[in-house]
């Protein structure tokens, strides 16, 4: 299927047709055990979609399971309107990547060379790059300010340079979905507007459907364009930010009293305590 266009001008990654992806009456959890039930989302091109909730309510469960690394328990995931079970991993890679919380780091890799993983889903294990693999190895590094670091060893950059790193990595795999499980943990306030700010420019410049779990909430209010709370095993509200960051909403999943307000300058949303959390 043909890629849209970009407001740059070069090709999206996201196909026509179908959602990205879409999943209904879907639960998620370990060992036949449902964390989360009744879940019916899907992610849209162009759209930064956060999932947010208590500590321990199944946000990574959910996402690791959209990304196909774990069995739903229930429901249908479909992945560009294909069933997620009928697609093989390498087939699954072409369409949609995931970037875990904590990824492993290989030891002596330069940046180049790791990016370069992106695109095992296109060629086999021993197959020379093609063309194709390094327009999108070097789009990867450019969308993620991630160039200047191409020739430097992941064990010699600060977390934001890393976390970079491992974005241009799973770009490169050109898929029209982008999951990201807690992007910005362990990262400073300064790497992680950073972070925040190319996954904004991929879904608004590039067309991705990207999806994050973020624990932040004044993160998710101000990069969200849509969001998904999650509490009390299923989705307690769900849609544009301004709508579902409300005190009422946000007390309900968190028991915190909270000021909702959009700053006039930059026009984001923003979350502030009003109280202490109730016990």
């Amino acid at each position: 299927m043909a890629r849209p266009v970009a407001r740059d001008g070069s090709q999206s990654p996201v196909t026509d047709g179908a959602l990205p992806l879409v999943a209904d009456g879907l639960s998620v959890g370990h060992g036949g055990s449902p964390v989360l039930t009744d879940i019916s989302l899907s992610l849209s091109p162009g759209t930064v979609t956060v999932l947010v909730g208590p500590n321990g309510c199944g946000k990574s469960t959910l996402l690791r399971t959209l990304a196909g690394l774990l069995p739903a328990l229930a429901g249908t995931i479909r992945v560009e309107g294909d069933p997620i079970g009928r697609l093989s991993r390498r087939e699954l890679s072409r369409r949609l990547a995931f970037l875990p919380q904590t990824p492993l780091v290989p030891a002596g890799l330069t940046v180049a060379e790791l990016v370069r993983h992106g695109r095992y889903a296109h060629r086999g294990p021993f197959a020379r790059h093609t063309d194709a693999d390094r327009e999108a190895i070097a789009w990867a590094l450019e969308v993620t300010d991630a160039l200047p670091l191409a020739d430097r060893r992941l064990d010699e950059l600060s977390g934001g340079e890393r976390q970079r790193a491992w974005l241009a990595t799973v770009l490169a795999q050109r898929t029209g979905v982008l999951l990201l499980d807690e992007p910005t943990t362990y990262l400073d306030l300064k790497h992680q507007f950073e972070v925040l700010e190319v996954v904004r420019r991929l879904a608004r410049e590039h067309g991705m459907a990207c999806g994050l779990v973020l624990h932040d909430l004044g993160q998710a209010a101000a990069y969200a364009d849509r969001v998904i709370v999650t509490s009390g095993g299923t989705i307690l509200a769900a849609g544009p930010a301004e709508e579902v960051l409300t005190s009422e909403t946000i007390d309900k999943a968190f028991g915190l009293d909270v000021s909702v307000i959009r700053d006039p300058e930059s026009g984001m949303l923003a979350c502030f305590p009003r109280a202490k959390a109730r016990a």
